[in-house]
C-alpha cells in the first residue's frame, strides 16, 4: 500500500528554453517540429554522404548530456525518442537517461511512446511508425545548488522538446578539463554498454577527467574525409582515432588503398591540430577478423530468441590479393605510425590488444563475436584510461 503521508514531489512549473550553453557532446543542432535534436556530425559532413545507417547512428547522441547548474528537486524533460527494432527478434531494451550530480550518478530513468524503425535484416529495409512524445522524470534531488547533468540515451535518436524543473536552471561554465576529441567504431560508440556513462569512451573520460566528445559512429569509421575535416575543425586538446574494424566488417578497400587513406586522414586532422596529442589505436582482438577478411554478416537463424551471431565471410586466401583482416590493419598502422612520429612527436600508437586481447576471451567473450559486453566495456575503459592518460601515456598531463 503507498504510503498516504509520503511528501509529493514539488510540480515542476519553471519551462526553460533548451539552448547550446546546455548543451554539451554534439556538433550540430537541428531545429525540427518537435524541439531540438542533436547531431554529431555537423550538416556540411551529413549532406556528403547519403548511408542511412549514417544518418542514424550520428543522430543517436552517443555522449551527449544536458548540463546544469540549479537547486531543482525534480526535472522533467520531454523528449520524443526514435528507437530501432529488428524484423522478428524481441524487443530491444529502453535507451537510459544516466543523471549526474556534481559527477555522482544519482539517477536513471527510460522514456515511452516516440517512434520505431524496424529494420528487415535479411532484406535492409526499414518501415517507421510514428508515436508521441514521451517524459523522463527524476525527483528527490537535494534542494542546494548542484551541476547536474543528464546523459541521452547513446542507441535512441533523441529529439530535445522541453526541460521543466521547481527552480531556476542556469548554465555550468566551461571548466578547466581537457577536451578529448574520440571517433571510432559502435565499440566505441557505445553498442552494448549498461547506459550512456558506462560506454567505454565515457568510462575512460571520468577516470582521465576529460572532457569527452564522442564520435564513435556505429558501422562507420570508415576513414570518410568528410569525418577527418570534422576531427580537423572541432576544438579540443586531446584526440584519439579508433581505426580498422569496420573497414574489415564492410570489405570496404584494399590494402593498397588503406595506407594512403589512412595518412591522409592524419594529414586532414593535423591541418587543425599540428601539435595535439593524437592518439591512433587499432581494433581490439576480434577473433572471427584476426585472419580472416570480411565482409561480416549476421546469423539469423536464432533471432527469434534474440540471438544474432556474426561470422566472417571472407576467405583467409584472399589476403594474398589485399584484402584486409586485423592482424593487416595492426601491422599497417603500426608502420604508419612509426614512420610519421619521426617528424611528429606528438603521434603515438596503440595496440586495441593491449584493451582486449586474445586472453580476455577466455572470460569476456564477445557474446555476438563483434561486440563487447558490459563488463567489457569497463575493462576497456579502465585499461584506456591507464594506458593513454596515465603516466607515460598519450594524453598524460605535461607540466611545466
Amino acid at each position: 500500500m503507498a504510503d498516504q503521508h509520503a511528501p509529493v514531489p514539488p510540480t515542476p512549473h519553471i519551462t526553460t528554453p533548451i539552448t547550446a550553453d546546455l548543451l554539451r557532446g554534439a556538433l550540430d543542432l537541428e531545429h525540427t517540429a518537435h524541439g531540438l535534436q542533436p547531431h554529431r556530425l555537423p550538416a556540411w559532413a551529413r549532406a556528403q554522404c547519403a548511408d542511412g545507417q549514417l544518418a542514424m547512428v550520428e543522430a543517436q547522441p552517443s555522449g551527449v548530456r544536458l548540463v546544469l547548474r540549479t537547486r531543482a528537486t525534480t526535472i522533467e524533460l520531454d523528449t520524443l525518442r526514435t528507437k530501432t527494432a529488428y524484423q522478428g527478434a524481441p524487443p530491444r531494451p529502453d535507451g537510459l537517461y544516466d543523471l549526474l550530480v556534481d559527477g555522482q550518478l544519482a539517477g536513471q530513468a527510460s522514456t515511452t511512446g516516440g517512434n520505431v524503425l524496424t529494420v528487415d535484416m535479411a532484406t535492409g529495409s526499414i518501415e517507421t511508425q510514428t508515436g508521441p512524445t514521451g517524459t523522463v522524470t527524476f525527483t528527490g534531488l537535494d534542494e542546494r545548488d548542484k551541476d547536474v547533468e543528464i546523459w541521452l540515451p547513446y542507441s535512441e535518436i533523441t529529439e530535445l522538446v522541453a526541460l521543466r524543473t521547481d527552480a531556476p536552471v542556469e548554465p555550468v561554465p566551461p571548466q578547466k578539463r581537457r577536451v578529448w576529441l574520440h571517433h571510432g567504431s559502435s565499440i566505441s560508440h557505445g553498442s552494448n554498454a549498461a547506459s550512456p556513462t558506462t560506454t567505454w569512451p565515457a568510462l575512460a573520460a571520468s577516470h582521465g577527467d576529460a572532457e569527452l566528445v564522442n564520435l564513435g559512429l556505429g558501422g562507420n569509421a570508415l576513414l570518410d574525409a568528410f569525418t577527418a575535416r570534422t576531427l580537423r575543425d572541432t576544438p579540443a586538446d586531446l584526440i584519439s582515432v579508433k581505426i580498422g574494424i569496420n573497414l574489415v566488417n564492410a570489405d570496404l578497400m584494399r590494402l593498397r588503398a588503406f595506407a594512403p587513406a589512412v595518412h591522409g586522414f592524419l594529414d586532414t586532422i593535423r591541418e587543425g591540430h599540428p601539435t595535439t596529442p593524437l592518439l591512433v589505436v587499432s581494433p581490439i582482438h576480434c577473433p572471427i577478423h584476426e585472419d580472416t577478411p570480411g565482409p561480416s554478416v549476421p546469423d539469423l537463424s536464432d533471432i527469434d530468441n534474440d540471438e544474432v551471431i556474426f561470422r566472417a565471410a571472407g576467405d583467409p586466401a584472399d589476403r594474398a590479393a589485399g584484402k584486409l583482416t586485423l592482424n593487416v590493419i595492426r601491422e599497417e598502422l603500426s608502420r604508419i605510425v612509426t614512420q610519421r612520429a619521426t617528424e611528429d612527436p606528438h603521434l603515438h600508437y596503440l595496440d586495441g590488444r593491449a584493451l582486449y586481447g586474445e586472453a580476455d576471451t577466455a572470460d569476456l567473450p564477445l557474446p555476438d563475436q563483434l561486440h563487447p559486453d558490459e563488463a567489457t566495456h569497463r575493462r576497456i575503459g579502465e585499461r584506456f584510461a591507464a594506458l593513454a592518460f596515465g603516466t607515460g601515456g598519450a594524453f598524460a598531463p605535461q607540466h611545466p
